[in-house]
């Protein structure tokens, strides 16, 4: 398969990678290397012997709500199309032509407002068992930056591979795949560090491990460099000579580039301008009297025809040509030819998959192998581990200066109330406001791993609210120490036992009010929806006007107001109990005011007997934060599709 260009001097065609030089990772390709010895230079063997996969779509459309009252978007118009197996197939065409809306179709990755048919091998998807068999890239490589290639492929195979296969398997499984794509020479590289081409290699590896019958690539060349883009595209095609389809799209290729695929398939506002092999785009061209000009890249032209530049009625005759990709006529051979019942009676695609389970692995698993990269991670992480305990630190410190020895002092009973109320902010802020701002980058990986089987959404949840446990703990007694004995609270261990409780309370209520906005909002607005919900909670906490100053209208709000329940929890760990009359240590004060708890207590409207009832509080909008976000989370996948 070779794609010509004209030479004006003589009329005769020339390849246009001819006597070109490619490199895949370490294999050298050269004019002279023939097809045969390409193919045998790498190979990924089919040790399960999967079945190849032809895919055949029919009447395709995909329409998009525009919002409330603007009605609908048709984004594909009735496509049809066939992708056979054992083929390098591209989607092209201009920007907003429907590459990418196409290949969450065929995927499934997209499922909401789409209407037609796909078949495979020519009997009904059931979704379920070809997302089995297949993997989604997608275009931006979501990799978890701080662990090596060779851990994250480590991960990939313990959740992808059956928990039946070896430790030894599973290694020489990573060996190969990793010495096929030219990365075992940087195994024990952060994926963080890796060259963009790099990076594709490595997000292509991960889903070969437990070796996927069709691919669905989404711009795997974006923002590559020539070289690195030839590195890519060789390789889907080796992987593809052994038994793959492989589908990706891509914009605008070169000309060398474009003659590696096999097939393309060309779209323009949603409709097919063409399909059949890239050796036959000329033919194709010239039957409608569109010949290529002399010199030209035709993958350039055909992209250039989509875009109107040669004028709109020319994409209604490429249409027609091509009867939305209906025509069959310029594919390689009548075996691409053969339609859906012919393809049901030679070859059905038989269900290995008779579990219902989506993935190798059973929950148990999943948390596991989750928790154990949550750990790599966290060891990794300097803003989630070690600025965390810095700043606990840091603040603990600065606070214990300010208020140094007020909980002592019945003269400053204010002032301590003034660090009670910093230390319930101090909490429910930094672990609300640091999980805004790392949630949303964990969402991203989130929903590739999940659409390619790796485990559960009950996993991944399970196992991001385990591994924050040791460290939130850690620096909550880290600081509750410090703030308690500089300010000198009572040295009692009940009433620090409750302070500490009251702290970890509030600090994970906080953290999954985090995960709630986290779910919904990206980076930017979760920073600003943050705070802004955290001042009607400290308007209804008590501090500042107290709950019996409140407007019956409001006075709901005090019983939504977690701080309130922070707050008075505080109160009754330090000055209930049948807590003593204070020293006051003010010189020159006649009368201190305070100096009985009791009075206090009374002026600020809180009870100082009411500490397990702010525990079951608290402990009821935690659970609902956590299960919150759980719906939400689920939500925001389905919003995906």
């Amino acid at each position: 398969m070779e794609v010509l260009i004209h030479e004006a001097s003589n009329g005769q065609e020339i390849n246009a990678n001819q006597a070109a030089t490619r490199c895949t990772g370490d294999l050298k390709f050269t004019s002279k290397t023939k097809r045969e010895d390409i193919e045998a230079l790498s190979q990924i063997e089919h040790k399960d012997d999967k079945e190849s996969v032809d895919i055949i779509f029919e009447n395709i459309t995909y329409t998009v709500n525009l919002g409330f009252r603007k009605g609908h978007k048709k984004i594909l118009h009735g496509l049809n199309g066939r992708l056979p197996c054992k083929q390098l197939i591209a989607l092209m065409g201009p920007s907003g032509a429907g590459k990418s809306t196409l290949l969450d179709v065929l995927s499934g990755f997209r499922i909401t407002g789409v209407d037609g048919i796909v078949l495979i091998n020519g009997r009904i998807r059931h979704l379920n068992s070809f997302r089995k068999c297949s993997a989604y890239i997608t275009q931006d490589d979501r990799l978890e930056p701080l662990l090596t290639v060779i851990e994250n492929m480590r991960v990939a195979a313990d959740l992808k591979l059956s928990s039946n296969t070896s430790q030894y398997e599973k290694e020489m499984i990573i060996e190969e795949i990793l010495t096929t794509l030219g990365l075992y020479e940087h195994m024990y590289t952060r994926s963080g560090r890796l060259s963009g081409g790099q990076k594709k290699r490595l997000s292509i590896a991960l889903e070969l491990v437990n070796n996927p019958t069709v691919m669905f690539l989404d711009e795997p060349t974006t923002g590559l460099d020539s070289s690195s883009c030839m590195q890519v595209v060789n390789l889907l095609k080796i992987l593809a000579r052994q038994g793959r389809t492989i589908i990706c799209t891509i914009h605008q290729p070169s000309a060398s580039l474009f003659q590696l695929f096999d097939q393309v398939y060309v779209l323009a506002k949603g409709e097919c301008l063409y399909q059949g092999t890239t050796r036959k785009l000329l033919p194709y061209l010239e039957s409608l009297k569109l010949p290529c000009p002399m010199y030209h890249n035709p993958a350039d032209y055909i992209i250039e025809l989509a875009c109107g530049e040669y004028g709109e009625d020319k994409i209604s005759t490429l249409i027609k040509g091509s009867q939305n990709g209906s025509n069959l006529q310029w594919f390689e051979n009548s075996v691409d030819l053969m339609d859906a019942r012919s393809l049901r009676a030679t070859r059905p695609l038989t269900n290995k998959f008779a579990d219902n389970s989506l993935h190798a692995t059973n929950l148990g698993h999943q948390i596991k192998i989750l928790l154990r990269r949550g750990y790599i991670m966290c060891k990794r992480d300097t803003t989630l581990t070690h600025l965390r305990i810095g700043v606990n630190i840091i603040v603990g410190l600065m606070l214990g200066s300010v208020f140094f020895r007020s909980g002592a002092d019945g003269s400053r009973v204010l002032d301590n109330y003034n660090l009670l109320f910093s230390i319930l902010m101090h909490h429910m802020m930094t672990t609300m406001m640091l999980t805004i701002v790392t949630f949303p980058m964990q969402i991203s990986i989130l929903v590739k791993e999940h659409f390619n089987r790796w485990y559960s959404l009950k996993a991944f949840y399970t196992a991001i609210t385990l591994i924050d446990v040791p460290i939130s703990i850690t620096c909550c007694i880290i600081f509750s120490l410090i703030i308690y004995l500089m300010s000198a609270q009572p040295l009692e261990f009940i009433r620090f036992f409750m302070f500490l409780t009251i702290s970890m309370l509030v600090m994970f209520i906080g953290q999954g009010t985090g995960l709630m906005i986290g779910a919904v909002f990206n980076v930017v607005n979760g920073t600003f929806m943050g705070p802004t919900l955290s001042v009607p909670l400290m308007m209804f906490s008590g501090f500042g006007v107290s709950i019996r100053d409140l407007p019956y209208y409001l006075k709901w709000g005090s019983h939504i107001s977690y701080l309130r329940y922070g707050l008075e929890g505080f109160i009754g760990a330090i000055y209930g109990l049948g807590r003593p009359i204070l020293d006051c240590k003010e010189k020159g004060e006649l009368y201190c005011h305070y100096r009985y708890p009791s009075k206090f207590l009374s002026d600020i409207a809180l009870k100082g007997d009411q500490f397990w009832n702010d525990i079951i509080a608290l402990t009821v909008i935690l659970i609902i934060t956590r299960c919150g976000a759980y719906l939400l989370l689920r939500l925001k996948i389905i919003s995906y599709r």
